[in-house]
């Protein structure tokens, strides 16, 4: 896995974000409000004329029902992410070049769903609010507290297995966190990198620092700027 060129995201443009982030190459970010738009508006005329031709290339009826109830099953997988908070989702695919160099000839590309989530929390000093969401919880291993550029940090990881009603096929996961509180100290962002390789735990957890410590609460155009 390299991690090289770094990609700014499309929130180093907004002046309305809520934070600021840069991810490394191999992410693809999902339009969430593109995927998820209100029935019957021009947003959902939208997405299926973009969904047409896909359906349209599909070999037979058969084929095209499946493309149907998979899109719709991501749909319903997306819309349960935004009520709890996501804001951000990305997939990431990435080359596993630590197996490539052990001697496999066509290693298996390595699968990765990055998220962005708010949580509301009981204002407190931002250190305690870090703490506080990392001892709360049972299951929680590799806890770290960092002091990033944007604020106090803590990271935390879990292994998890999807429910049999979740849609998710039942292989391992590993979710690797970051817990940012954010200066009004009344919320924190929830950065969320899960994968389907847990063998790449070292790897996975690079990368998650590498976006975490890119993290700014105060837009780049006003960063370092000063007032008389």
């Amino acid at each position: 896995m390299t991690n090289s060129a770094i990609i700014l995201h499309e929130s180093f443009n907004d002046p309305d974000a809520e934070l600021w982030f840069t991810e490394p190459a191999g992410f693809t970010a999902l339009p969430l409000e593109a995927l998820l738009p209100r029935p019957d508006s021009a947003a959902a005329d939208e997405l299926r004329t973009a969904v047409a031709p896909l359906l349209d290339a599909a070999p037979d009826e058969m084929a095209r029902q499946q493309l149907i109830a998979q899109f719709a099953t991501a749909q319903q997988l997306l819309a349960a992410l935004r009520e709890v908070g996501t804001v951000h989702c990305s997939i990431g695919l990435h080359r596993d070049d630590v197996a490539d160099v052990a001697g496999v000839s066509d290693p298996v590309p390595l699968f990765s769903l990055f998220t962005i989530s708010w949580r509301e929390t009981a204002v407190a000093p931002r250190g305690v609010t870090a703490a506080r969401v990392v001892t709360a919880g049972e299951g929680r291993a590799g806890v770290e507290f960092v002091e990033l550029s944007c604020g106090p940090a803590a990271f935390s990881e879990s292994a998890s297995v999807p429910g049999a009603g979740s849609g998710l096929p039942r292989i391992p996961l590993l979710q690797l966190h970051a817990h940012l509180p954010h200066p009004d100290c009344g919320r924190l962002a929830v950065l969320t990198l899960t994968t389907t390789a847990p063998g790449r735990r070292d790897e996975y957890r690079e990368i998650l620092r590498l976006i975490a410590a890119s993290v700014s609460f105060k837009s780049p155009s006003q960063v370092g700027r000063t007032h008389p």
